[in-house]
């Protein structure tokens, strides 16, 4: 596998615990801020694709932006995914990290066993 893509906010703890584990288990990774470098719309149109996850799965649901832009709401009310993606890319703040890019996946937040069966086969 060749070098992932890791999506962070640096000064996130579980973004710092999630970037030991990658450096621990040796996968090679290019770094990028979430805020400097926020991903644009149609990077997260295929991301999802990739995920396999919820849209809702990209949101940073315990962020202040969330809470203050009362997203979960306009998510219940029926948020269409292209609303939702235009979002998501106005603040890194907004989503939910890390993410991990690879060729034919995307991880969303650090969860161990799903890094494990993804990163290191």
């Amino acid at each position: 596998m060749g070098d992932v893509l890791f999506v962070e906010y640096p000064k996130c703890s579980t973004c710092k615990k999630a970037k030991a584990w990658l450096d621990a288990h040796g996968v090679a990774y290019a770094d990028r801020h979430i805020v400097e470098d926020n991903p644009a719309a149609d990077e997260l149109a295929a991301w999802h694709a990739r995920s396999g996850q919820p849209l809702r799965r990209f949101f940073n649901t315990s962020g202040m932006l969330y809470r203050e832009r009362n997203v979960k709401a306009l998510l219940d009310a029926g948020m269409g995914d292209e609303d939702a993606y235009a979002l998501l890319a106005e603040n890194g703040m907004m989503v939910k990290r890390p993410i991990v890019v690879g060729d034919d996946f995307v991880l969303v937040g650090f969860k161990e066993a799903e890094w494990e069966r993804a990163l290191l086969g």
